[in-house]
């Protein structure tokens, strides 16, 4: 059960290629009025951070979460469902890491969802940058990383992670299916793959398929359908010319974040990204950006 004792610890416990944890402090007055929301849904899941931070904020009492990637899914499934069964798997993982064993373990090919949870944990704890990155055929393809002592299991994270995931509905799938279940006072939350800022930029390999414009289009029309139906929407993106012309109707924030994915190693560093709501934050005196 979650309770006061354990709120602190609602961090992910895996780490994703943009991952919003580094932005939670900014986000924090962007967020509805909690008295405002009923539901919480969030279709692009990836490491749950703002999940999990929403959850000790807002306390909705329901949540949705989903994402393509049916291994993450997974992940989330058996912290909630075994978490007891998953922190022994992690444990004998933890025991027997070495390189030689971190190949041997990414060529398996689990039968269960919580072997296949304490797969994907201990390779995003222990491979290279803590990736997670598949091939054309959806294998997963990261190297060996260079960790000291990585730290495998972390029980306490996973306990509270399981707690906070009580009475959440975790389902995978494209965000598209939002259209038939979305209702008046859900408040939704999109991460989607950025567009990119240049063609070095593009990293959508968390599934064997990728995220072109078309699909932003089609995101910022579901935007604007759930919008009339009396929603509550958050979405982060890229500072973008298309992004812009996409949600000109709403209120655009900026936001700066950190990037570590470039192929240009000189290329990393703060950008800045925009948040796009369709309701007057909390903190009416957050940065509403003008066009540029």
């Amino acid at each position: 059960m979650l309770t006061a004792e354990n709120a602190s610890f609602l961090r992910p416990f895996v780490k994703w290629a943009g991952g919003k944890s580094q932005l939670l402090l900014q986000f924090q007055c962007l967020y509805p009025e909690k008295d405002s929301v009923g539901r919480y849904l969030e279709p692009f899941l990836g490491s749950g951070a703002v999940f999990f931070h929403v959850k000790g904020l807002l306390q909705p009492a329901r949540a949705l979460l989903t994402d393509t990637n049916a291994e993450l899914i997974d992940a989330f499934l058996a912290v909630r469902d075994e978490v007891d069964h998953l922190i022994e798997l992690l444990r004998q993982h933890q025991e027997q890491h070495c390189e030689s064993y971190y190949y041997e373990v990414r060529n398996q090919n689990p039968q269960t969802c919580v072997t296949r949870a304490a797969r994907l944990i201990y390779l995003n704890k222990t491979g290279f940058n803590g990736l997670y990155r598949v091939n054309s055929r959806g294998l997963f393809n990261v190297p060996f990383g260079r960790h000291v002592k990585p730290k495998v299991l972390d029980e306490t994270r996973l306990r509270a992670a399981s707690a906070a995931l009580e009475k959440t509905d975790l389902r995978p799938g494209d965000f598209r299916a939002l259209s038939a279940g979305a209702r008046k006072r859900d408040f939704i939350y999109f991460d989607p793959p950025y567009q990119p800022l240049s063609k070095t930029a593009y990293f959508t390999s968390y599934t064997s398929g990728s995220f072109g414009e078309n699909d932003q289009r089609d995101l910022a029309a579901l935007y604007t359908k759930l919008d009339r139906r009396g929603c509550l929407l958050m979405l982060s993106n890229s500072d973008t010319p298309l992004i812009r012309e996409l949600y000109a109707g709403f209120h655009i924030h900026r936001v700066s974040a950190r990037r570590n994915i470039n192929s240009n190693s000189e290329k990393r560093g703060p950008v800045f990204e925009v948040v796009v709501l369709n309701y007057q934050p909390k903190a009416h005196h957050a940065q509403t950006v003008p066009p540029r």
